[in-house]
């Protein structure tokens, strides 16, 4: 059952933990799979493939057929879902895109910026028993409106040898260019050095389990990486005129991910505070992944009762949540207050749920309050910035003589001599 806690009775720790469990430490195992991959390539991950999947792999990349039969598999209606899911992700993150800057100065100094988007990146989408195409086109989407010339998919396969057809379809969709059956920590490998059928890319993006969490640490520096994507969140802030059926029901949506899932809810109201205990109770009971929700809930989840929603808000941006539902009737006055929260949710009718699948906000977010100093998953992150600079020889001439001698206050005569010597006699 959730705990109610009276908000004073709790220390600021006992309201930011989310580590109650640590999380084993498996970077011996990823290391020799990294390197195995850089050594055998294509045969490691078929290896891989086999004994971690049980599949058999002929071919890792999914053929044209194998798309075409997905496709096919999938009702009109879904299809059509996802159309429309990814029209909305494209309309939001367009917003996102970004051009470079100049700025030109008397007697001819030009700076500026130049922006162009990453040649190539790997998305790597969970898969296995589970199946979210959701994440391909929070992933691709981006990639796709930044510029980027080749989306590398990877996914493991069941033991067929086969990606789910939901996936697949979404990565046509999303203009996925080459989707490969291997997951774990060896696709990351594969991504980040290349093998025979698997492109070395720029950058590595999405999430995965502890194995993938911690190859993509290892690589970084060798390729850029989005973040470290830790077990889901959600922070409800609801006051007394909220539906308890509502906000219990929220809370669960991503209780139901796994068992290290947090969901909280803030609020100023102990009879609501009550009422969501029970409704948390009675919900649970008709999850078809009742057993993950309730480790979740019992273990991880908070009913925290504040003084006032002013406190609720500080406690929030405290908690810098993953999720944060405004479930009030005015949440655009609170939303100014919000300081740390990887995306907001405003109103009593709009569930989190809305922001994993179709309105078009980027479900990939921070966690483990990181919204503190990060970001969601943006078409920025598929873009680099370089800075350019020109100056004619008089413009040089008038302030050679600052820069030499800022040169030579740090020790740098070589820096300094590089500009005066351009106006040295031969």
């Amino acid at each position: 059952m959730m705990k109610i806690y009276d908000l004073q009775e709790l220390s600021l720790k006992e309201v930011l933990d989310r580590s109650q469990e640590e999380q084993k430490d498996v970077s011996g195992i990823v290391a020799e799979i990294i390197d195995t991959v850089r050594r055998d390539g294509d045969r490691a991950l078929k290896e891989y493939a086999k004994r971690f999947d049980g599949a058999d792999l002929t071919e890792l990349v999914v053929s044209g057929d194998e798309i075409e039969e997905a496709m096919a598999k999938i009702d009109d209606y879904f299809i059509e879902t996802l159309k429309q899911a990814e029209a909305n992700i494209r309309q939001y993150h367009e917003k996102q895109l970004r051009s470079g800057y100049e700025i030109r100065k008397e007697d001819g100094i030009v700076l500026g910026q130049k922006v162009t988007p990453l040649a190539k990146v790997g998305i790597y989408v969970p898969g296995g028993t589970a199946s979210y195409p959701s994440s391909v086109l929070m992933n691709a989407v981006p990639a796709k409106i930044a510029g980027v010339s080749e989306i590398v998919m990877v996914t493991p396969p069941d033991e067929n040898g086969t990606i789910a057809a939901p996936i697949l379809a979404a990565a046509a969709i999303a203009g996925v260019t080459k989707m490969v059956k291997t997951g774990g920590a060896q696709a990351v490998a594969a991504l980040a050095y290349g093998t025979e059928s698997v492109p070395a890319v720029d950058k590595i993006v999405g999430p995965g389990n502890v194995f993938v969490a911690t190859a993509k640490r290892m690589v970084f520096g060798q390729v850029d990486i989005d973040m470290i994507a830790g077990p889901s969140e959600i922070l409800v802030l609801a006051d007394k005129t909220s539906n308890p059926r509502y906000v219990a029901a929220d809370l669960l949506s991503q209780a139901e991910h796994d068992t290290m899932a947090s969901a909280v809810l803030v609020t100023d109201s102990r009879q609501l505070a009550q009422a969501v205990q029970e409704q948390v109770e009675v919900q649970l009971t008709q999850l078809p992944r009742q057993a993950i929700a309730r480790a979740s809930v019992d273990n991880r989840g908070k009913i925290i009762v504040a003084s006032s929603m002013e406190q609720a808000i500080e406690t929030a941006n405290a908690i810098a949540p993953e999720h944060l539902e405004l479930c009030v009737d005015e949440p655009f006055e609170l939303l100014p207050l919000v300081r740390n929260a990887g995306s907001v949710f405003l109103g009593k009718n709009t569930p989190e749920a809305m922001g994993d699948y179709f309105a078009g906000t980027n479900h990939i977010l921070p966690t483990g309050g990181t919204a503190r100093f990060s970001s969601p998953l943006s078409v920025d992150d598929f873009l680099k910035k370089s800075s350019y600079l020109y100056y004619t020889k008089e413009a040089l001439a008038k302030v050679k003589d600052r820069v030499a001698d800022f040169a030579a206050r740090e020790g740098l005569d070589g820096h300094g001599k590089s500009v005066t010597i351009r106006f040295e006699e031969k």
